[in-house]
């Protein structure tokens, strides 16, 4: 353990460190107002890809993406479980430069909120309740106009691993309101780089594109199948991977939900 803690430490110095470089280089771009988007998308991408490599050799977690078949040309909503930060590091070079969404407060941080603008990400201000979720659909509106895809996690924050699911109903009023398809995307990253967790375990992370829902169902049967199809892939890759054998220590809960989990699989 003492070992994965000071690779993990070598991991997150670097990952402080190449975010604050290229945010600034990202923000430098407002000087060439013709290439500024582009250059920052292409950072982005390059971000992403920087992280990817330092995951694998420092830390020992590999990434892999499967489904990308699933996704539909033009506008959608691409609707992720979430339970780590490497969620947007492994998705985000796979979607072509969606539109995602993060909250206002993130906005107002030097260099990174202007990235954000850059990278025509919505702003949600989770304070306002119900206007949040006007502003969300206005934005969203805005940018499926312009052929842009949605990267929205539907329950808000990280959720741990098998953790009981929260998805939350704006995902639906967008998806009424714009009249796009939902494409889910299960994973089980939380258990190699879990939420507010300060050691990282090796392991392979996936993330799995999933069949897309199509345009104009009511706003509840889409939620129930979007939220069934996620929760069901999910807790498979969980399964799975835990089969196989994972390197993260299992502590109580974990195990209690893991058990859980594995019982709910057994044919009745």
């Amino acid at each position: 353990m003492i070992i994965q803690a000071i690779r993990s430490i070598i991991f997150y110095s670097l990952f402080f460190i190449i975010t604050a470089i290229l945010t600034a280089c990202a923000a430098l771009s407002l000087l060439i107002p013709p290439i500024s988007q582009k250059a920052t998308l292409n950072i982005a991408v390059f971000w992403t890809r920087v992280n990817q490599f330092l995951l694998r050799y420092i830390v020992g977690i590999r990434t892999e993406v499967t489904g990308q078949e699933n996704l539909p040309e033009g506008a959608c909503i691409i609707a992720s479980k979430h339970q780590s930060d490497w969620d947007t590091i492994a998705l985000y070079p796979e979607l072509s430069h969606p539109a995602f969404t993060a909250k206002k407060e993130l906005f107002n941080i030097p260099l990174l909120g202007t990235t954000f603008r850059l990278m025509d990400t919505i702003s949600i201000d989770r304070k306002k309740r119900g206007g949040a979720l006007k502003s969300l659909i206005e934005q969203g509106l805005e940018r499926v106009k312009r052929g842009r895809r949605i990267f929205i996690f539907p329950e808000g924050t990280r959720k741990p691993p098998l953790a009981p699911p929260n998805f939350r109903f704006g995902t639906a009023k967008l998806y009424e309101a714009i009249n796009v398809p939902v494409v889910p995307v299960a994973l089980n990253s939380g258990l190699f780089w879990g939420r507010n967790s300060l050691i990282l375990w090796p392991g392979v992370a996936q993330a799995k594109i999933l069949p897309p829902i199509e345009a104009g169902l009511e706003a509840n049967e889409m939620h129930e199948r979007m939220s069934a199809a996620i929760e069901e892939a999910t807790t498979k890759l969980i399964l799975d991977a835990v089969e196989k054998g994972i390197t993260r220590p299992i502590d109580a809960e974990l195990a209690k939900r893991i058990d859980l989990a594995q019982k709910a699989q057994l044919p009745k």
